[in-house]
């Protein structure tokens, strides 16, 4: 393919990142063995770091940003992918280490590249995403170490995010007790749409000093950190599973071992951008079937043009997104 086409492109200028269209050929990508054509991308908190440069996320300069995708494959000499086939892929250094999804064509290593699941588009893929796909690992990875609906509520925080939203339909789809956390009051009728029991405002709660506060979750999903991570360690239950997805109320945990030795808890760390291809393929699979969100046209709250996109960054970083935003790139 010759011809150039339309790419968001972030660049390191003067020590500052600036984001944005120009064209490319595909002997500008990164390297690949796999060509697709790129219908649908989406928007995550780390796009919106990475293309600000609100955060560190790119490791080299330029990139192509966006760190998911689904499309149609465009040519391969990888034996897995052919032409026309229906694929996605998500994380695996896009918009890190290699040119991600805000273009029209990506090239790509075959190793990353999924087929598109059964009863799944592009449309759909990205309407869940990394964001998607992080909370099925995390109700996978809950799961497997023994999470159950019979144990008791699951807590969600920052119930209002990407993450957090297709967490609370996925889990209430699967017969939890979810509780979600948020600092929108303004929300709490959206987040029992998707099937949260009951939400707590973040300034209503009392995180506790001690050790151990009584027990008030079996297992939680984790989008903030920081003191709020250090809460749940207090107050989730015997044996119960906290999935440490984020870190937008901060880095920095500060807690004791005592819910480790004397509750047993597990505090399981998610890493979908490295996750390997085999539980790749079970969780996109479940994500299809017994996963699958029942309200994605309330978790969906913009369908943007790919011209549109560097507009839309800033609700992230100030937080006033709800929900998921697709972007049409073909």
């Amino acid at each position: 393919m010759t011809q150039t086409f339309k790419a968001f492109r972030i660049h390191e200028i003067d020590r500052k990142i600036v984001g944005r269209f120009e064209p490319l050929r595909l002997d500008d990508l990164g390297p690949g063995n796999v060509v697709v054509r790129v219908q649908y991308s989406g928007i995550n908190y780390k796009d919106a770091l990475a293309a600000t440069g609100a955060g560190k996320i790119l490791r080299r300069y330029p990139l192509v940003g966006g760190i998911d995708l689904a499309g149609v494959v465009e040519s391969s000499t990888d034996l897995r992918h052919a032409p026309g086939d229906r694929v996605l892929v998500t994380g695996c250094g896009l918009s890190e280490t290699h040119d991600g999804g805000y273009a029209q064509y990506a090239r790509l290593e075959g190793e990353w590249v999924i087929p598109m699941p059964e009863g799944l588009d592009a449309f759909t893929a990205m309407a869940l995403g990394t964001a998607g796909f992080t909370a099925a690992l995390a109700i996978h990875r809950m799961e497997h170490n023994g999470q159950t609906p019979a144990k008791g509520p699951i807590v969600v925080t920052g119930a209002t995010g990407g993450v957090g939203s297709v967490a609370i339909d996925m889990l209430a789809g699967r017969g939890y007790e979810v509780v979600a956390v948020t600092g929108k009051p303004e929300s709490v009728d959206y987040l029992k749409t998707l099937g949260a029991a009951q939400v707590l405002l973040r300034r209503d709660i009392d995180s506790g000093k001690r050790p151990l506060e009584a027990a008030r979750f079996a297992g939680a999903i984790d989008n903030v950190g920081g003191e709020t991570l250090t809460w749940l360690t207090r107050t989730v239950d015997t044996w119960g599973n906290i999935a440490s997805i984020g870190l937008a109320g901060g880095a920095e945990l500060h807690t004791t071992v005592m819910p480790f030795i004397l509750r047993g808890i597990n505090l399981l760390g998610i890493n979908s951008s490295a996750t390997l291809r085999d539980t790749r393929l079970i969780v996109w699979n479940r994500i299809a079937t017994d996963l699958r969100p029942r309200h994605l046209e309330q978790i969906v709250t913009r369908t943007l043009p790919f011209d549109e996109l560097p507009g839309a960054f800033a609700g992230y970083l100030e937080g006033t997104v709800t929900g998921r935003t697709v972007v049409r790139i073909g």
